[in-house]
């Protein structure tokens, strides 16, 4: 059995790591180390997991790092041939990382997450990840129970292991080996979407991504932004667009940016006509900051491969004005014929 390294990221929760660390500890997975990077908290969170949880490896930062440089700084301390990026508001049960696992008996998986539940409606698919995600041509990520703001509950009608455009960032486990060379979360995005990123750029790389709803975890969500805020928004569109720059070819990312900014535009001008000034204001800071970043970026070289998003419609579109609310809702003909969306095993 290889070596897990769970990595858990936190900035002044130790009541979550109070809460939720017990479960992981509980695992009963036989080769597991647990490393937590602690954002340079002021909480007595360092000093509680010296005196609570010896076993525990811990990672003082010294500042705020946020998720994707936090991570990418408790990396090189973890020994682990698996890395396990756990959210520090996630409990699990004792069996979650063995179906994870064996995922990677495939050769080419290098990354796959578990089934994520809401921590406080365990009937109910979870925000951040649900079944396993996907984007549609414009860059916007959905899941497998989640489209925008409406959650399905969880009846088993997506319990297939499969392969996914992206796992979650919440629970993720990834090959080493893979996100080494794929040079770790891109640490400008700071925090949201650097696990899309991640996951597009390893199957640019030839990987493949996995949801293995076998394994379970419970995610209560909004630990360090909530729903809502503009500034989870500023982030989310501010790195989206970013990453399309990074991921697609020049000529296709210059179309779809023109689209981009017709969607964005129509969900500033949906902010303000209720009232939400600030997540207006968030989108249009978001626009003007990513246009000096993707100034910066490199796009993929012509040699290079090629990784489309797989649903080629507009899930803004199909959502808001077909009334389209489930991802079983989402109609055959938007996906591409790619033979990664299929189930193989």
């Amino acid at each position: 059995m290889p070596r897990v390294s769970v990595i858990v990221v936190t900035w002044n929760g130790r009541g979550l790591l109070e809460r939720f660390l017990p479960s992981v500890l509980a695992s009963d997975y036989p080769d597991l180390e647990i490393v937590v990077a602690d954002n340079a908290s002021t909480d007595g969170t360092a000093e509680w997991l010296a005196e609570a949880h010896p076993d525990v490896t811990v990672m003082r930062h010294a500042e705020n790092a946020l998720f994707a440089r936090g991570n990418n700084l408790a990396v090189p301390h973890a020994t682990g041939d698996l890395l396990c990026f756990l959210n520090n508001d996630v409990e699990v049960p004792a069996g979650w990382l063995g179906p994870l696992v064996a995922a990677f008996d495939n050769p080419g998986v290098a990354a796959v997450q578990p089934k994520l539940l809401q921590h406080g409606d365990r009937g109910q698919f979870e925000y951040a990840g649900a079944s396993g995600g996907f984007l549609d041509a414009f860059g916007y990520p959905f899941t497998r129970g989640r489209l925008f703001d409406t959650l399905e509950p969880d009846r088993g009608q997506y319990d297939d292991a499969r392969d996914v455009f992206w796992a979650t960032g919440a629970a993720l486990v990834v090959r080493r080996a893979a996100f080494e060379a794929a040079g770790g979360f891109d640490e400008s995005f700071g925090m949201h979407m650097e696990e899309i990123d991640l996951c597009w750029r390893l199957q640019r790389a030839g990987w493949r991504v996995r949801v293995e709803p076998a394994s379970e975890a419970y995610h209560l969500g909004g630990a360090s932004l909530p729903q809502g805020s503009p500034r989870k928004m500023y982030f989310n569109v501010r790195n989206g667009l970013v990453m399309l720059a990074k991921n697609l070819p020049a000529p296709a990312f210059r179309r779809v940016l023109a689209a981009r900014r017709a969607f964005d535009a129509a969900a500033a001008a949906r902010a303000l006509a209720a009232g939400r000034r600030d997540e207006a204001a968030a989108i249009r800071r978001a626009w003007r900051d990513a246009r000096e970043r993707i100034n910066a970026v490199t796009p993929p070289r012509p040699d290079e491969r090629v990784v489309l998003p797989p649903y080629r419609r507009s899930v803004v579109v199909d959502y808001f004005l077909r009334g389209r609310r489930r991802f079983s809702d989402l109609p055959e003909e938007g996906w591409r014929d790619a033979g990664w969306r299929d189930a193989e095993e």
